[in-house]
């Protein structure tokens, strides 16, 4: 569990996030959504500590990480896994030595260990026969389950994930949001996800907080949004008329006005 208590950021006269407060919860996917320039991003940075709060605190299991001497944090920080948003991979390492570095860089196990855990996340993430291959020899969503299979190689407590499906096609993006899920769950892992994609936020919004100007606007899950009166919110995710319109019937359906056997025409006819 990682608790956000009032914290502010702020860079020179710009206010950047005022006072926000939330609990990302364990097993769970905490979903952070909001326009650009909405904070998120810079939320992100303070809890993986690349951005230190101006004020406030951020409690790792109940321990202020920014009050700990390096030697603690570094301990926090092994526990830590980061997908990034391009995968981030090396393009002049191969898969496995792309997934072997955090355990390169944190562990000190001997080669056929390193290797046997990297196949073990790999067999976790379905990709077979890639060890050898380079970054550019893969497709976008093979890049981002080596990027899966890396950030849990270290078998982390935390998972950031930064707008995973960013560049990938509805059917590759719904693949990534089941295995950020099932990893999640399986392992107990408290994960967040910083996301534009609301698919994502329907799929595998269990902790879901919206973000508008450095405040935190809303927050429920993904059973609870599409009903939240916040108008805020509603303008950001029913950005189009389709939109809304989707979230009109979705409502009818749920309050047992129309069902889904009923024929569309006959609806529009009323």
């Amino acid at each position: 569990m990682i608790e956000v208590k009032n914290i502010k950021k702020g860079f020179g006269d710009k206010l950047v996030l005022k006072d926000v407060s939330v609990v990302m919860q364990a097993g769970k996917c905490n979903l952070i959504i909001g326009a650009s320039g909405s904070g998120k991003t810079v939320l992100m940075k303070c809890l993986v500590g690349l951005f230190v709060p101006d004020s406030g605190q951020i409690l790792y299991n109940g321990e202020d990480f920014n009050a700990l001497n390096e030697e603690d944090k570094k301990e926090i920080r092994k526990q830590i896994g980061m997908l990034f948003q391009g995968s981030a991979l090396f393009d002049s390492l191969t898969v496995e030595q792309n997934i072997m570095f955090p355990l390169n860089m944190f562990t000190n196990d001997n080669y056929p260990t390193k290797l046997k855990r990297v196949n073990e996340v790999l067999e976790r993430v379905n990709l077979k026969d890639v060890n050898k291959k380079f970054p550019a020899e893969l497709s976008g969503g093979m890049k981002k389950r080596v990027g899966i299979a890396r950030a849990i190689v270290l078998n982390p407590k935390y998972l950031f994930c930064d707008e995973p499906n960013s560049g990938l096609d509805p059917q590759t993006s719904l693949v990534i949001d089941k295995l950020i899920k099932e990893i999640t769950t399986e392992y107990n892992i408290t994960t967040i996800v910083n996301t534009h994609d609301m698919n994502s936020v329907m799929e595998i919004g269990d902790h879901i907080m919206y973000m508008h100007q450095g405040i935190k606007e809303w927050e429920g899950n993904n059973k609870e949004i599409i009903f939240s009166k916040n108008e805020l919110l509603n303008e950001f995710i029913f950005a189009s008329e389709f939109l809304k319109d989707a979230k009109d019937m979705r409502m009818l359906e749920q309050t047992g006005k129309i069902d889904n056997d009923r024929n569309m025409d006959e609806l529009l006819k009323e």
